[in-house]
């Protein structure tokens, strides 16, 4: 069933074209994304397709009666309304009640969760009210009375994100569901996604997301859009082949057009019915023959400054803010070429220990030795602070006019911009006028103009499309300096670290070593060993009796059979899993097992995911 058709869809601003008649469509239970370069046009695309913003031609037409739900990336929550209210503010009679039931548990009356109960019971909404308890705990919107406009950014987002998926829709529209997510919740996010019957078509550049979720890719580019049916990886091969096959094109045209242009110069001006046709064509041809292929390579050859012997040494380092430990008796001492990753929750101390690397915070006790040699360059998630009146060539210019490279050699700022992928008819733009996305890659290359040897990049690939993380990635992986990444990104963290700092709260820091699906298989397994000591655990001999008696009374003996197979087989789809993951980011499987196996770990997942449930309905009744 069609959910969503668009057809010709046109939209400029001004004189900038951003697309131009778009035509495509969205099926019941598609999983679709839309991925493109910054500033390509993907949220307004979004908000055309809802009549948020207009088109200048085209028509949008969506099923009768479909429930939308619709997540922006600055999503306009009224500031008075509480957590709870902000989540539940929809029209069901279903999440009216659920509402009016939390808000009776809060005040606890008796008299109200009487009649609440009934009603609950009549219109099956207790799977929903048990909905709304996992989504608020899942995000840790914890303080459910607290004022919207009291919130930090992230927790708003938190909030309109758990109101979409509160809302009973039958389509979701998501832009950048990750964003200001922790690595926990985005991977609920993703299983939970991933199992739902939801069609759904969202922006984002989290390409695990895209891998395990999506079964659609549309790539919107050159003002049109291109429609590849499958996953990131079937993505990434057919848009490569697509990109060939169109080079061949340019190539050959390229090869006719020098012949016609030689044949139109020795023409007489007065031609005949057939020469028109031949110019005509010839018109046609030069349009071909002059495309150019963007071709994103991030190339910046700096001269980076020479390290010593000495880095940065930790000598037994304690802070502590009151009673809150950051670091308590920590030592380390980094070496060349080191590539570090951070994880851990807020509050751990995670940016406490970047500052006092960088000399902004000073150590409660113990000393940081710093070399003489090392050039920190430090990217934080701060939008770049300059004049947003000034162009973007003066920001550059406001560093050097000149950039020192390798070999002697110096490159203009001009020819440095073009290299980070900002071509010349963006030099003279005023920095208001750019992306997120294309301020972060500015301050990104002020950072890297200082020629560092010790690169520090907090959340680097915020905002950056995923072109430009592509590129950032290749940079960072021929940079010879050390190198220190804190990301949410999955994908980025596990191509570029060897290591990994886990602050665990309470001043402890646990070093591991391989990547961040390293750290995360080695948390599965003891989740998993807990979970099985805590099963072996003898249990009092009142308790046990009466769990017997209960699964006798509520369980017949098929179910029991199914539940005692599920808990056998959990675990082995969960190696698998894992194994497939490992396989996916290693880098070393050619295209079509590359496929093979992603098609696998979807499979694998889904299977997961409803032996997962059906877990949960049959765990009730034990």
């Amino acid at each position: 069933m069609n959910f969503l058709s668009v057809e010709q869809l046109t939209k400029s601003y001004g004189e900038r074209l951003l697309f131009s008649d778009l035509t495509f469509g969205i099926e019941q239970g598609q999983k679709a994304a839309i991925v493109a370069k910054n500033g390509a046009g993907k949220s307004t695309l979004l908000r055309c397709l809802l009549g948020l913003e207009p088109s200048d031609s085209g028509i949008v037409t969506f099923r009768k009666e479909l429930r939308i739900a619709f997540m922006e990336q600055t999503e306009d929550l009224n500031p008075e309304l509480s957590i709870i209210d902000a989540v539940l503010d929809h029209d069901l009679p279903e999440i009216k009640l659920v509402k009016a039931y939390t808000d009776a548990m809060e005040a606890n009356d008796e008299a109200k969760l009487g009649d609440l109960y009934q009603a609950l019971t009549e219109h099956q909404a207790w799977d929903l009210e048990v909905k709304v308890q996992q989504v608020l705990s899942v995000l840790k919107l914890n303080g459910i009375t607290q004022k919207v406009g009291q919130l930090s950014g992230g927790q708003k987002k938190r909030v309109a994100l758990a109101k979409v998926l509160l809302s009973e829709a039958e389509f979701l529209i998501l832009d950048e569901p990750t964003n200001h997510l922790d690595l926990d919740m985005i991977e609920w996010l993703e299983q939970y996604l991933s199992a739902s019957q939801l069609t759904l078509l969202m922006v984002t550049h989290d390409r695990y997301f895209l891998e395990v979720v999506c079964d659609t890719i549309f790539e919107l580019a050159d003002q049109t859009i291109y429609r590849y049916k499958g996953n990131f990886s079937y993505y990434l091969e057919k848009k490569a082949e697509r990109e060939d096959q169109l080079q061949s094109t340019i190539e050959k045209a390229k090869n006719t057009f020098r012949k016609e242009l030689d044949w139109i110069r020795r023409q007489p001006k007065a031609r005949g019915t057939k020469q028109k046709a031949r110019v005509d064509a010839f018109s046609d041809l030069k349009k071909v023959a002059t495309q150019r292929l963007d071709e994103d390579e991030l190339e910046l050859p700096i001269k980076m400054e020479r390290m010593g012997t000495k880095i940065v040494e930790f000598h037994k380092v304690s802070k502590a803010f009151g009673a809150r430990v950051m670091l308590d008796d920590f030592t380390y001492n980094f070496q060349r070429q080191e590539r570090l990753g951070i994880v851990g929750n807020n509050g751990t101390g995670k940016t406490t220990f970047l500052k006092m690397l960088t000399g902004e915070a000073e150590p409660d006790k113990g000393k940081i030795v710093i070399g003489e040699t090392i050039v920190f360059g430090y990217y934080s998630q701060d939008l770049i602070e300059v004049d947003p009146q000034m162009k973007v060539i003066d920001v550059v210019r406001e560093v050097a006019e000149f950039i020192p490279l390798e070999k002697g050699k110096q490159l203009s700022a001009a020819q440095l911009l073009e290299r980070f992928l900002f071509p010349r008819d963006m030099h003279y733009h005023f920095v208001h006028k750019l992306s997120g996305g294309e301020r972060r890659r500015l301050k990104l290359l002020r950072v890297l103009m200082l020629n560092p040897n010790f690169l520090i990049l907090d959340e680097p690939t915020n905002d950056l499309d995923i072109f430009a993380m592509s590129v950032l990635e290749e940079y960072l992986r021929l940079f010879q300096g050390s190198l220190i990444v804190v990301s949410h990104d999955r994908y980025f963290m596990d191509k570029m670290v060897d290591h990994l700092f886990v602050f665990q709260g309470e001043g402890s820091i646990k070093d591991i070593t391989g990547n961040y699906h390293t750290y995360r298989t080695s948390l599965q397994s003891a989740q998993r060993q807990q979970k099985n000591e805590q099963k072996s655990a003898p249990e009092p001999l009142i308790e046990h009796v009466t769990a017997q008696v209960e699964m006798q009374r509520k369980m017949n003996f098929k179910e029991k059979q199914e539940f005692e197979q599920i808990e056998k087989t959990l675990p082995q789809l969960e190696a698998e899993k894992e194994q497939l993951t490992l396989a996916l980011s290693s880098g070393e499987l050619s295209n079509e097992q590359l496929i093979a196996k992603g098609a696998r770990l979807g499979a694998v997942v889904d299977q997961l995911d409803e032996l997962t449930l059906r877990w949960l309905e049959l765990s009730e009744l034990a």
